[in-house]
């Protein structure tokens, strides 16, 4: 959730925010801090490059977790939780970071530490994945499923 609350802080946003606000405050960001706005002072060209990977960066992360883009991959999530089982998962600062057997990777944010250990400890974590994980937490698709 820090990593939100920080990217949504980056951008100036809250988070009401719709794909197409977030779309144009982007753009604006990315007008003033274009590397190709400062040719002849290599200082400010510098800190241009990192200040819009910054913004390259939160904006991406806040458009995978925007609910627009939810209800857009919501069949393929759903495809992914109903038919692809946990090939591995891990866990940290609270973000749930969990692999398919589909190639899928999807992170779950603000995961207590009580749900992760009740997940490594369940009889199937598929099914307490199901009822306690996939529908209950925010979360983004990180890796895509290889489709041959």
């Amino acid at each position: 959730m820090k990593k939100i609350i920080a990217y949504r802080k980056q951008l100036g946003v809250s988070k009401t925010v719709t794909l197409k606000e977030l779309k144009t405050i982007y753009r604006d960001f990315m007008k003033a801090f274009h590397p190709d706005r400062f040719v002849d002072n290599d200082q400010m060209k510098a800190e241009a490059e990192e200040k819009s990977k910054a913004i390259i960066e939160a904006y991406h992360f806040l458009v995978s977790i925007a609910p627009e883009t939810h209800a857009l991959t919501l069949p393929a999530y759903t495809a992914t939780i109903s038919t692809s089982s946990i090939a591995d998962f891990q866990w940290q600062s609270l973000v749930l970071k969990i692999n398919f057997t589909d190639g899928s990777v999807y992170e779950y944010f603000d995961v207590p530490r009580a749900i992760y250990i009740k997940l490594v400890n369940a009889d199937s974590q598929g099914r307490f994945a199901r009822r306690h994980i996939y529908h209950s937490f925010l979360y983004r698709n990180s890796t895509r499923a290889v489709t041959a």
